[in-house]
């Protein structure tokens, strides 16, 4: 196993129940690269050095004495939105936040399966933008391009795993926040159905529009690492039935009608798919068609889907901004979106919160014709480190939607969508397209990319050594 970079989820765990490297020995490996990557990359909000050397002593202990379980050992990040019991869960924010009591229930079920917590990546303030900078840690930057953001709100996690940091981590995803950082850091990146993965103690994260997710270089990786992830607190809103995603990895999906969707849905603001990103998603439209599925130009029926989302993701942060130590810290284009979630909180909110039934029976009409929906996952490529963070509140908005229009409707919906590598475009940067399914389609979904991954081989292909040296200018 090289000490330079992880080896894959998969491989690790071959690996300690092989005999073949002790837990230790992953971990201080991780935590070697960490330390190495963090005045570069930036990944980490916290490094849990300390106890996460003293869980893989725990770990090796319980291989010594016969115990077997499915991440037994291996070091994973997860977002610093999700409690880790003995850490400040900050989510992005300035302020003294006190240690949280417990875990989290992904976080519990991580530890179950035998994960080692190695730290808590940065995120942007409240998950809100498709960028991970800010006054409270700084800027966290893209191992393709240091000069470039990894893009958000799960730009820490998806950071970390690019550079082989760690071999795969947990992100959320309330508008793309892990499918947006996956295309843009050239990984697979897992929106589950609403509720597949707990997100306890929050049942109703930003008004059920956000989930968590994984973030892996290999499909293999990332559906190991839901696997281990999901399930319910007894108090979740949400239950989905249960599914063993990981059984789907190398599986025939048969013959697919896929729907080659790249026309943006209804916003208020225009939005142009970059001719370089088109091309990149129509090739990969083009593979999916030589493997023999039938692919067709066609548009979900979306409306005016996204009158239903900003009630809802503006109230979410209204109900995260009330609980910060220091209100006053907050950036002013949160309290901005705090205010406007105070005023749709009541009749709008409930109104967007009916509307999924209908928008469910109408989309979801759109699957008696097509098995899959391929679309960009985003308008364009990474932008450079702060073109998006020093833009005030209106402008932040505009540019947000004209970068990334795609992923926020599977968010209303509670629907599963994978991003997957579709290439590269510029100066190396990397971009994605989504595979978008109905309501449980994980196993449907992670199939196609599968199949798709032994084809592209996308997951040997590593950042340019140079790119994580020294950081890049903003450009």
């Amino acid at each position: 196993m090289t000490p330079d970079r992880a080896e894959s989820l998969v491989e690790s765990a071959r690996a300690l129940a092989g005999g073949e490297v002790t837990s230790r020995a992953l971990v201080e490996r991780a935590l070697a690269r960490i330390e190495a990557a963090q005045p570069t990359l930036n990944a980490f909000r916290i490094v849990r050095a300390e106890a996460a050397l003293a869980e893989a002593d725990a770990a090796d202990r319980e291989w010594a004495a016969g115990v077997r379980r499915p991440l037994l050992g291996v070091p994973v990040a997860v977002k610093d939105d999700m409690d880790v019991a003995g850490e400040p869960t900050a989510f992005g924010c300035r302020g003294d936040f006190p240690p949280v009591a417990r875990d989290g229930e992904a976080v519990r079920r991580l530890r179950a399966a035998g994960a080692v917590i190695v730290g808590k990546t940065n995120t942007c303030e409240l998950g809100q933008w498709p960028f991970t900078e800010g006054p409270a840690f700084g800027e966290t930057r893209n191992p393709w391009h240091t000069g470039h953001t990894p893009g958000g709100s799960s730009g820490g996690s998806a950071a970390a795993v690019a550079a082989g940091l760690v071999p795969a981590a947990l992100g959320s995803d309330g508008a793309g926040s892990v499918r947006i950082p996956a295309s843009w850091t050239h990984l697979i990146g897992i929106k589950p159905q609403r509720g597949r993965i707990s997100t306890w103690p929050r049942g109703e994260s930003f008004q059920g529009i956000t989930v968590n997710g994984t973030l892996a270089r290999t499909v293999a990786d990332a559906a190991l690492l839901l696997d281990a992830a999901s399930g319910n607190h007894d108090l979740d809103p949400h239950r989905p039935p249960p599914l063993t995603v990981a059984d789907a990895v190398g599986r025939d999906p048969g013959r697919l009608r896929v729907a080659l969707s790249l026309r943006p849905p209804f916003t208020a603001v225009p939005a142009r798919l970059y001719p370089e990103v088109r091309a990149r998603v129509v090739e990969l439209a083009d593979r999916i068609a030589a493997l023999g599925h039938d692919v067709e130009e066609a548009d979900p029926p979306y409306g005016r889907i996204g009158l239903t989302f900003v009630p809802r993701a503006t109230a979410g942060i209204a109900e995260w901004a009330r609980e910060v130590p220091d209100p006053a810290l907050l950036d002013p284009r949160t309290r901005e979106a705090a205010r406007l979630g105070r005023l749709l909180g009541g009749a709008p909110l409930r109104a967007a919160r009916r509307a999924e039934a209908v928008l469910h029976r109408r989309i979801g009409a759109f699957f008696a014709s097509y098995d899959v929906v391929l679309a960009p996952t985003t308008a364009a490529p990474p932008p450079a480190i702060g073109a998006l963070h020093r833009l005030g509140g209106a402008a932040t908005d505009r540019a947000i939607i004209a970068a990334c229009p795609y992923a926020w409707p599977w968010n209303v919906l509670g629907w599963p969508g994978v991003n997957v590598p579709a290439g590269f475009v510029g100066d190396g940067l990397p971009v994605g397209a989504q595979l978008l399914g109905p309501a449980h389609s994980e196993p449907l979904l992670v199939s196609l990319a599968a199949q798709l991954e032994s084809e592209l081989r996308w997951h040997e292909r590593w950042p340019p050594p140079h790119a994580a040296d020294v950081p890049s200018p903003a450009v």
